[in-house]
């Protein structure tokens, strides 16, 4: 503690921050990097493998719900007319009339130049083929997504593809990570994967949890290797921050991190968790933390570096909703364009749809329209241009208040029996005795860690709390549940917004105004205010774990791989998560007597 008082905190980060690497797993992208480094390598959290399937899925997910129900239907509708009230804005099919409010035109330009440009907007295909052997033997049309050999029809058998030695033979690429996974070409043998959705694994009957650990594995190595450039022979040399999300189950977490140590090699891990991170990130000890990610939005609070367990809430919403409810409002307006848009099914629509959202949506009082150029992505031909004037750019992201705008139940949860093997990760008390109905297959000898998950006995833990409630009454609940006055005044004080949709023009003096109007009358809280990020908010959480890592480098939370791997995890003491800062790794381990 003497050194840490006296030491300068950049020779800090340089001794400590050279072997720390920071993962961040979220449902779309995942965040890794070096500690001593200012901010994270972000990628898409997928992968596209290619597949001999037939007939071929372009994506491997749960299974898909696109038909929207009359009552979501009608409430969608009744929704946005609340919102449009609100905003003083026309209904949702209302004429424009000689006006019952008149109109505010705006102008929303966040990326000027590049709205204008189409070589700037329009998203390449993937070029699916190895190095060195399209160039030479494929023509591949990055523009129109086609590739075909010379001389030779495209439409070939792909089984005649990989066959020969000849090194100038066209081979195609046997996985695809990140972005460009989300930019093949929908005729190309490939099949998107992705590993986490809607804040949990994405374990269906159509994708296993073997391959959705080994398809995070491979993400993961990828980023490593090809981008911080640290081979799997020189990992043994690193240690690994894991900043999980708040919506992770224990055994999500344990597989988290057996990946981390047994798969990936790092030498030792520790586990933090995203709103815990999130306020040392900041230069924090308490706040309410708000993170709203692609997929999923938490509320979390936070008091003297340790989180309150009952104040968690887990909403399923997030950016992706808002791009998709975007391409809704305009088709109900009939200000988009007559072309194929799928964001369901077609990665290249949804990552249009984002840079849309990203560029032109806001929230304000008034009519925001904006003309922007639409992207048409259709099989064997070049991506189409079409320039329009989107409207009512503010009714979108005010569903993050009202979230039946959003109808975000396109994904059916994971299977629940699957997670409810031991307690929630953030409870208060947890049993670490070995019991009796267990056989010895359950703990591991010296021959490995893993049991067969299929076989584990089931454990009943009280489920998180997942409401579909909107954001401003979740932050009032999630404060209101601490029952102390002066922590509930602290908290509306120290709001923090985090993630990606955070930086949404607007979004902080709305969570105000709603937040304010949300308390109860009888509670004496008159004042909220949503702090300002000291960095960019998606990285908050990322840059959390690396603070908490330099600071935290010989603690005994941390796990290290050989202890992990043959002999399970020792708790060496009672102490329990609300004693400290940090979050007991050993904790989500199974112990071997």
């Amino acid at each position: 503690m003497d050194y840490l008082k006296t030491v300068v905190p950049s020779q800090l980060i340089a001794e400590r921050g050279s072997n720390l690497v920071v993962i961040n797993p979220g449902s779309a992208n995942v965040r890794i990097g070096l500690a001593q480094q200012d901010c994270p390598i972000s990628v898409p959290h997928c992968i596209a493998r290619r597949t001999s399937q037939v007939p071929k899925k372009n994506v491997q997910d749960q299974l898909l719900n696109s038909q929207i129900t009359t009552v979501q239907h009608m409430e969608r509708e009744r929704a946005y007319d609340i919102i449009a009230s609100l905003l003083k804005i026309r209904f949702l099919d209302e004429e424009v009339m000689n006006g019952q409010y008149p109109q505010k035109m705006g102008r929303v330009d966040a990326l000027p130049q590049q709205s204008n440009s189409k070589k700037d907007t329009v998203i390449p295909w993937t070029d699916v083929f190895e190095k060195g052997t399209s160039s030479s033997s494929v023509e591949v049309n990055l523009v129109t997504g086609s590739s075909q050999r010379l001389g030779e029809s495209s439409t070939q058998n792909e089984d005649n593809v990989d066959d020969g030695p000849s090194s100038t033979e066209p081979k195609y690429r046997e996985y695809i990570i990140g972005e460009e996974a989300l930019r093949i070409p929908p005729n190309e043998p490939y099949c998107l994967r992705r590993p986490i959705r809607r804040g949990h694994f994405n374990i269906s009957m159509y994708y296993p949890a073997q391959q959705v650990i080994e398809d995070m594995h491979c993400i993961w190595d990828w980023v490593l290797t090809e981008k911080l450039h640290i081979p799997p022979s020189e990992r043994h040399m690193y240690s690994a921050v894991i900043v999980v999300p708040e919506s992770f189950d224990n055994r999500e977490m344990k597989e988290v991190i057996s990946v981390v140590l047994r798969d990936l090699h790092f030498n030792t891990a520790v586990v933090h968790q995203e709103g815990l991170a999130a306020v040392f990130g900041n230069g924090l000890s308490t706040a309410c933390v708000v993170n709203i990610g692609a997929q999923v939005t938490s509320v979390i609070c936070i008091e003297d570096g340790v989180a309150l367990p009952t104040t968690q809430i887990i909403l399923r919403y997030g950016g992706e909703d808002i791009s998709r409810c975007l391409l809704w409002t305009q088709r109900h307006h009939q200000t988009w364009p007559a072309i194929r848009t799928d964001p369901l099914t077609r990665p290249i629509d949804l990552l249009m749809l984002n840079q849309l959202r990203v560029s032109h949506c806001q929230i304000r009082e008034g009519e925001v329209e904006a003309f922007a150029v639409v992207h048409s992505y259709e099989h064997g031909a070049p991506p189409g241009f079409h320039k329009t004037r989107l409207t009512a750019l503010n009714v979108p992201p005010m569903g993050l208040f009202y979230p039946m705008l959003l109808v975000p139940d396109v994904y059916p949860p994971p299977p629940r029996t699957w997670f409810s093997d031991n307690e929630d990760m953030l409870e208060e008390t947890w049993d670490f005795s070995r019991r009796s109905d267990m056989s010895d297959g359950y703990f591991s000898g010296g021959g490995g860690y893993f049991p067969m998950w299929d076989n584990y006995p089931i454990f009943h833990s009280k489920p998180k709390k997942q409401d579909c409630i909107g954001l401003a009454d979740a932050i009032t609940k999630s404060i209101l549940s601490t029952g102390r006055i002066d922590l509930q005044r602290k908290l509306f004080c120290s709001m923090q917004l985090i993630g990606g949709v955070a930086m949404t023009e607007g979004l902080i003096s709305a969570v105000e105004e709603r937040v304010l109007h949300a308390i109860p009358s009888h509670e004496a809280i008159d004042t909220v205010e949503v702090l300002q990020s000291r960095t960019n908010p998606a990285f908050v959480p990322w840059k959390g774990g690396a603070i908490l890592g330099i600071l935290d480098y010989v603690r005994d939370a941390w796990i290290h791989r050989e202890d992990w791997i043959r002999n399970g995890v020792h708790i060496p003491s009672a102490r329990k998560y609300k004693d400290s800062y940090f979050l007991q790794a050993q904790s989500m381990s199974y112990i071997n007597n």
